[in-house]
């Protein structure tokens, strides 16, 4: 898919990207753009496309930038994130009491409304009509009021789904019983939690990540790098806040965010390995999050 220069400044200055994204767009994103063009004119109906990528990886800007290039030849694409299909804080209060406490935070396998994110997805891709589509406010750690949801026109040629497990498929349940971390040996002894995360994988998430038709993986070099992205994550969102004098009251503190990238180990360490195998995509990220390769496009 060729990328103009002028296209190219345009989005950057838009989309308020650094100067180095000028040339990844051309070497990365749009190869991959290619690829998913080429799958949806292979089809007369929409691709789901499945953008799977650990905390910080730089999931939201890709999407972001792999809808422009779809746009931009002529394609019709939405983005949905699986970040904003979370259970509201209510939600997770009732299943953190019935089932387990580390249900209350919201992000593994589990804190989801699956339901929602299949109907949202089959209405972008066969509705006729406007389409609300879910959005979670991470600093309130809550869904938004319907009332506010962004309104996206339907049906669209490509539906991105990005998100950290997207994809991501169940661990054999022998693999499940030894700690991985503080968090599952201090607060899951039993791997009462664990377990139930790895059924939602076997189960109800099938429905979501099942019809996906294109799996792309951003793949970090290791876990170990990943709190680093996450801290970083949570940082710019409280200076956000701040700046626009907002309260930062719900932003994590570091030890926070230690505690809970410990939820999502188990999870994306078994994407990290499993994944690669199996993607049609995969984009091999260095420490800085810069991509080093790129395999399937």
């Amino acid at each position: 898919m060729p990328v103009s220069a002028a296209w190219l400044d345009a989005f950057i200055e838009r989309e308020k990207l650094p100067p180095l994204y000028r040339a990844l767009i051309g070497k990365v994103h749009a190869p991959i753009a290619a690829q998913i063009s080429q799958a949806t004119r292979r089809q007369s109906s929409s691709v789901l496309v499945g953008l799977c990528g650990s905390q910080g990886s730089g999931k939201s800007t890709a999407a972001a930038v792999l809808k422009a290039l779809l746009e931009a030849e002529g394609l019709s694409a939405a983005v949905l994130s699986i970040d904003d299909l979370y259970l509201t804080r209510s939600e997770r209060i009732r299943i953190s009491q019935s089932i387990h406490p580390l249900f209350r935070t919201r992000g593994v396998p589990g804190t989801h409304d699956v339901a929602l994110g299949v109907d949202v997805i089959s209405r972008l891709r066969k509705h006729k009509g406007p389409v609300a589509v879910p959005a979670f406010d991470k600093a309130r750690d809550d869904r938004q009021p319907q009332s506010t949801w962004p309104v996206m026109k339907s049906p669209v040629s490509v539906v991105i789904l990005e998100g950290w497990c997207v994809g991501a498929r169940p661990q054999d349940p022998a693999m499940l019983q030894t700690p991985i971390n503080a968090l599952e040996r201090d607060e899951d002894p039993d791997a009462t939690w664990r377990k139930h995360v790895n059924y939602a994988l076997a189960g109800e998430y099938r429905e979501l990540f099942g019809p996906i038709q294109l799996q792309i993986l951003l793949r970090a070099p290791s876990f170990d790098v990943v709190y680093g992205w996450r801290l970083e994550q949570e940082h710019k969102l409280r200076a956000r806040l701040l700046a626009a004098g907002e309260a930062a009251s719900h932003v994590m503190s570091d030890a926070g965010v230690a505690r809970f990238i410990g939820h999502y180990e188990r999870v994306t360490r078994h994407i990290l390995a499993e994944m690669p195998a199996r993607a049609d995509i995969v984009v091999e990220l260095d420490a800085q999050r810069r991509p080093v390769s790129l395999f399937g496009a």
